[in-house]
């Protein structure tokens, strides 16, 4: 089996001005990952460091650059996933953390549970000497914040739920970035996804999304494949987008970009939001595809990259 990692920057109504950081941002998270993928022959290595590359770069929404919530604050959540045995570790409601990535690992390798989240998160954090920044709010930007101010301008926050128009649809958010994720597999056909997101701006405090829920924003199984997704949570949440594509693959014995493209142009039909997912299969067969205006994705087999952002693109290009 031929090494692969698959990364996502994220689904939604990104600026043109917005590209190039998403553009340098996954070819950046790809490289990365892939090297250790050859390093490590690991792919649960792999999306781990895929991802921590994306957390620090303000372009995504994820770590530092997560979006705000209505009290101008920001919370996190992560999940991760092996498909060898179907272990997973998620967290949730996560502040202050650079890397939620790694936390949701350590829930997976040091706890005996799937998923913390609140002052339990957080508390386990500490125990394992993970960084808590202080002062508290590092991770907020400037781009956050303009974000928020917009959603707040455009929202009659009195009747309407948070990133939701009145007939159910996704409310456009000038300048809304995206959750991250990557799919990898290994060359013993071991398949691992991670997702980090810091949700939808405007939220209410506590809000919970799709992302460290497994079968909705992750999902691992060296069977048939591995599944990120990104976009509209509540949707995806409703339709478990993630297992949803891996069940068409399983019992429909349709390719990566097939069950891809159906579940998620079906998951728009039935609820109204957009989304994104990248997959690969068992065989190392890769799917992207989104119903949103764009997502940034990117993926490295061998020396090249190939990566995008508009539908129809894919550009190529080789990184020795």
């Amino acid at each position: 089996m031929e090494p692969i990692i698959l990364v996502h920057g994220g689904a939604g109504d990104i600026p043109d001005s917005r590209d190039q950081g998403k553009h340098d941002g996954v070819r950046q998270a790809a490289r990365i990952g892939y090297s250790v993928l050859r390093e490590t022959n690991s792919a649960l290595d792999a999306v781990e460091a895929a991802v921590k590359s994306m957390e620090v770069d303000e372009n995504f929404n994820a770590g530092y650059g997560s979006v705000l919530t209505l009290n101008e604050t920001v919370e996190m959540e992560a999940s991760i996933m092996r498909g060898a045995d179907l272990a997973t570790g998620c967290v949730t409601l996560l502040r202050d953390i650079k890397h939620p990535i790694s936390l949701a690992r350590m829930v997976m390798e040091k706890t005996p549970h799937n998923f913390l989240g609140g002052e339990g998160a957080m508390d386990f954090a500490r125990e394992q000497g993970v960084e808590i920044l202080s002062p508290p709010g590092q991770l907020v930007t400037d781009h956050a914040k303009r974000a928020l101010e917009s959603f707040k301008k455009q929202q009659n926050l009195g009747n309407s739920q948070p990133g939701k128009t009145e007939i159910g649809h996704e409310a456009p958010v000038p300048g809304e970035v995206g959750t991250v994720g990557a799919v990898a597999i290994d060359t013993a056909g071991r398949i691992a996804v991670a997702t980090s997101t810091g949700g939808i701006t405007g939220k209410y405090v506590g809000r919970i999304g799709d992302t460290p829920l497994l079968g909705c924003g992750t999902f691992a199984d060296d069977r048939f494949g591995g599944v990120s997704t990104t976009g509209h949570g509540e949707s995806i949440m409703k339709f478990v987008l993630a297992k949803d594509i891996i069940n068409r693959i399983a019992f429909q014995g349709v390719t990566a970009q097939q069950a891809t493209e159906e579940a998620v142009k079906e998951m728009t039909k039935v609820t109204g939001g957009t989304a994104g997912a990248i997959t690969i299969d068992k065989d190392g067969n890769i799917g992207i595809y989104f119903s949103s205006k764009k997502m940034s994705w990117a993926y490295q087999k061998g020396h090249e990259i190939t990566y995008g952002i508009r539908h129809g693109e894919s550009i190529t290009g080789r990184f020795l």
